[in-house]
């Protein structure tokens, strides 16, 4: 376990400097209006009934492949 950790303290702090993952410009600071507006969008398109057919027809085939 000694060797793991040490593998991954090294990788760690090798990292380039300019990966700039955590340092993000956030435009649009409202989430609670961007999930509202992604859920809409959802609706609108018709996603929510090909999610919920696609629920059923799984949970039928997999109760018709299952043993016992």
């Amino acid at each position: 376990m000694s060797n793991y950790s040490d593998l991954t303290s090294q990788f760690l702090w090798n990292l380039p400097v300019n990966w700039t993952a955590l340092a993000q410009t956030i435009t649009d600071p409202n989430v609670m209006g961007q999930m509202q507006k992604a859920w809409s969008h959802f609706i609108q398109t018709g996603q929510v009934w090909a999610l919920l057919i696609g629920l059923v027809i799984g949970y039928m085939i997999r109760n018709l492949t299952s043993y016992g």
